[in-house]
């Protein structure tokens, strides 16, 4: 990279340039998109991950989250006015438990810690659905009643989710520091397909549970509440939650408006979560996860849809 690179100073006779937000892992699963999607907003971008490597990012650093020290030094580098975490395991499926955890726990920590070091006043965390207790669980998910909120109780057992639940706490405990950032949000992403996945998966399958059954994708499907968001719907929420000033820590579930199932949501859920308690009525094939909050709070709405 150029020597000018991480110069902010604004040359004489131009505008100010937009506020920094550096990202963890913009090289990952949704990484670039949420990188394109901050530079579209005027932001200028830094993107900090640990195989550094060309992005689409304005600037590149290469720095390890879970190295109190690297987080520190890549954010005052980057003069970053904003972070968003993204940079930790996406599953639990290829690396030890306690790395797993290190990685989503750990790494929340030494940001936060930056963050409050440096006077970064707004965080965005990649949180999970399987803060709640999906997905990775070796059983089925517990669900005191649907539509599913921020407001259900958490359970995660596996390493993952763990991580994941212990992330938004210790956000909790940040945002209640004197000198903490100021806003923090934490977005429980469901997965994350690309228009190809989505075709791949989706429309070329039988979705129906028997279908699902079929196949051998039930259990997850059931585990996931049968949930997905498409990535270009999941930048643009984590865009407006770089713009939001609220105070404190917030906690945001994140889903398409729609399943990943073939059937009507109320026939779904007479038939795989029949004892669980409904606290409204299913239109249509609407998702069984609620946005509400982050409709309310962020002026979010998801917009795309596999079918």
């Amino acid at each position: 990279m150029s020597e000018s690179e991480f110069d902010t100073a604004d040359a004489p006779g131009t505008s100010t340039a937009p506020e920094t937000v550096a990202v963890t892992g913009g090289t990952g699963r949704i990484g670039p998109t949420v990188v394109e999607t901050l530079q579209s907003a005027g932001h200028r971008v830094v993107n900090v991950s640990r195989s550094g490597g060309d992005t689409r990012a304005d600037a590149d650093l290469r720095a390890d989250m879970t190295d109190a020290g690297e987080a520190y030094g890549a954010f005052a580098t980057a003069d970053a006015d904003a972070i968003v975490h993204l940079g930790m395991l996406s599953t639990p499926d290829h690396d030890p438990g306690h790395v797993v955890f290190e990685s989503n726990a750990m790494s929340t920590y030494n940001v936060l810690q930056a963050a409050e070091a440096l006077d970064v006043d707004t965080v965005v965390l990649a949180s999970s659905l399987s803060a709640v207790g999906a997905s990775f669980e070796p059983d089925g998910i517990r669900l005191s009643y649907l539509p599913l909120d921020e407001s259900h109780p958490v359970s995660p057992s596996n390493p993952y989710g763990m991580g994941k639940q212990v992330l938004e706490v210790t956000a909790d405990g940040f945002a209640h520091r004197a000198d903490g950032p100021e806003t923090v949000a934490s977005i429980r992403f469901p997965w994350m397909p690309s228009d190809e996945q989505m075709r791949e998966t989706f429309e070329r399958a039988d979705r129906t549970p028997a279908g699902l059954r079929e196949a051998g994708h039930f259990e997850t499907a059931r585990n996931t509440l049968f949930s997905y968001l498409a990535q270009e719907d999941a930048a643009d929420l984590v865009r407006r939650a770089v713009a939001a000033d609220f105070e404190g820590h917030e906690r945001f579930f994140a889903a398409a408006r729609d399943t990943s199932a073939d059937v009507p949501t109320a026939e779904l859920v007479e038939e795989v979560y029949s004892e669980v308690e409904r606290r409204r009525e299913f239109e249509g094939h609407e998702a069984l996860i609620s946005t509400e909050k982050a409709s309310r709070m962020l002026d979010w709405e998801p917009e795309r849809s596999w079918r």
